[in-house]
């Protein structure tokens, strides 16, 4: 019986990459975010729409529901001029918020991420008629409206999903949302004058 010699100790350089991998097959996959989560970096809590994102069930419904409850608030005291810098700067703020959260949960455009729910209904409610005889009806038609367009993903929604695994992507597919949504009312418009 022959003794058995023990391989030598790996130097430092083919260690990292041994190190390396074996940390990518431990990572752990997709998680579902809590609130240590959320406050754990600036990033998250604006990818996750400051908590609206954390629920289990449907949190683009509720993170819909808070771009609303935000609009309802912030529309009396912001000029159009302010809400396109803020619109601007939730797309491009959202872009970079998503993309590194959707990283840290492991999927690029988990479900709880919501600032592209936030800002691309935002849009919408910037771009109706201020004219509105019952603009509590018209938000409400309008919110449906855009989670059906954002559930239901017609071309090139769904296209667009599944193509661009990026912040960018993320935001894109809700904003090709708002724009059906919006189309939606100009042609209302368009056939009840």
């Amino acid at each position: 019986m022959s003794a058995s010699v023990p391989p030598p100790p790996p130097d430092a350089a083919s260690a990292a990459p041994a190190a390396t991998a074996t940390a990518v097959l431990d990572a752990p996959g997709p998680r579902r975010p809590d609130r240590r989560f959320l406050f754990a970096h600036p990033w998250h809590f604006i990818a996750l729409g400051f908590g609206s994102g954390l629920p289990r069930f449907a949190p683009g419904t509720w993170g819909t529901f808070a771009a609303w409850a935000l609009f309802v608030l912030l529309d009396p005291v912001l000029t159009d001029l302010a809400w396109l810098g803020l619109i601007i700067a939730g797309l491009y703020f959202g872009a970079w918020s998503a993309q590194r959260t959707g990283a840290a949960l492991g999927r690029s455009d988990s479900g709880h991420i919501v600032i592209d729910e936030i800002v691309a209904f935002w849009i919408v409610l910037v771009m109706l008629p201020d004219n509105a005889e019952l603009p509590g009806l018209q938000h409400t038609i309008a919110f449906v409206l855009f989670r059906f367009f954002d559930i239901v993903k017609p071309p090139p929604i769904r296209w667009l999903d599944a193509s661009i695994n990026n912040g960018f992507g993320v935001m894109v597919d809700d904003l090709m949302a708002a724009f059906y949504t919006l189309l939606l009312f100009a042609v209302w418009a368009r056939v009840s004058a």
